[in-house]
């Protein structure tokens, strides 16, 4: 008996042998770590649609679409390395353009790196720093505009105009209680200006810009202040951002505050956070427009993207799930637009089709 027993053991053991050395268990793939561009100099690592594993024929339906609607530039990052560059119409990695609205969120990042040294609070009220008197509101009504709701876009100011002299500034509502697009963000730079002591650009140049190795500068052009850049520095901020505001160990900007700004910051734009758009929400509202719209901003998006949107279609798109940043320049791709336009939506389809 003892015999059998020995022979039926052993038999078992060599069955679970072999099927041990036919079948080992998964060893899991390890993460792919994030990826910094040098400061200085044109070195960037790249990752090829083959090493993805995405979808190949993809590529070309793409490119061709964004060539039809007037792209000046494109670039698709993973973990940080470029997997798609791609400059169209005369555009180069070297020329410069406009990031019009999309550099509203450089606007909200650097009025959160100066509150996070102390010297400012965005919870405030704006005439702390400006003094009274920056709009034509009766001061009590002006009293209530905190540096937030110019972060919010619910400052209460009439829309009507994107002047933002005193003048312009009427009131529209008590601030908090209406969401409406309007210039009057801009009163930020000069918020952090005086809070600092320094020029806007020059603060903006040694607390963000050069810290991430971005180029550009701002332009004036009439009572917009425009920032232009090369489309890699557009990407370099994309970067910084879907890696929570550090810069490889370098915290730029502290993570509760990009956490605020990246997520739904008012309770009447759901689709808004501090100058950030957000995806995957169950409403939103758009610019010039009273209305609230169902569903996401884009509906064929990740649900987790948060984006700057400028006029014309100049994009920065954040997808934490994916780890990718993705960037847009060029002229309207159809009509002219503020922020959001049909665009967005099937350029979005196109961009899906390569890892779907």
């Amino acid at each position: 008996m003892n015999r059998i027993i020995c022979i039926v053991l052993t038999a078992l053991l060599c069955i679970s042998c072999s099927k041990d050395t036919a079948e080992p268990d998964p060893v899991p793939t390890p993460s792919e770590s994030m990826y910094f561009p040098p400061l200085t100099g044109t070195t960037w690592e790249t990752r090829s649609i083959a090493d993805l594993k995405w979808n190949q024929t993809a590529v070309q339906p793409l490119l061709d679409y964004l060539e039809l609607k007037h792209s000046k530039s494109f670039i698709i990052l993973v973990n940080g390395r470029i997997v798609l560059e791609n400059y169209f119409n005369g555009h180069s990695a070297t020329t410069n353009w406009y990031w019009a609205s999309a550099g509203k969120t450089l606007t909200s990042t650097v009025t959160g790196i100066a509150q996070q040294e102390n010297l400012l609070n965005i919870n405030n009220k704006v005439s702390q720093y400006l003094g009274t008197g920056w709009t034509s509101e009766t001061l009590a009504k002006e009293n209530l505009i905190t540096c937030k709701h110019l972060l919010t876009m619910t400052s209460g100011l009439d829309d009507s105009t994107d002047d933002v002299d005193p003048a312009s500034l009427i009131y529209k509502a008590d601030a908090g209680t209406r969401w409406a697009y309007h210039n009057v963000y801009v009163k930020l730079q000069d918020v952090v200006a005086q809070a600092s002591g320094q020029t806007w650009e020059n603060y903006f140049n040694a607390k963000l810009r050069d810290k991430i190795g971005m180029n550009g500068t701002w332009v004036q052009l009439g009572v917009n202040s425009v920032y232009t850049s090369t489309t890699r520095s557009m990407a370099r901020f994309g970067l910084l951002m879907l890696n929570k505001g550090k810069w490889e160990n370098n915290v730029i900007l502290n993570e509760t505050y990009f956490n605020e700004a990246t997520t739904t910051s008012q309770n009447i734009n759901l689709g808004y956070g501090y100058l950030w758009w957000l995806n995957g929400k169950a409403s939103y509202h758009l610019p010039q427009s009273q209305l609230t719209f169902q569903g996401s901003v884009i509906p064929t998006g990740p649900n987790d993207m948060f984006m700057a949107l400028g006029k014309n279609d100049q994009k920065i798109y954040v997808v934490p799930s994916k780890k990718m940043v993705v960037i847009r320049m060029g002229d309207a791709a159809d009509n002219v637009n503020l922020a959001l336009s049909d665009f967005d939506k099937t350029l979005w389809e196109k961009i899906s089709a390569l890892y779907q």
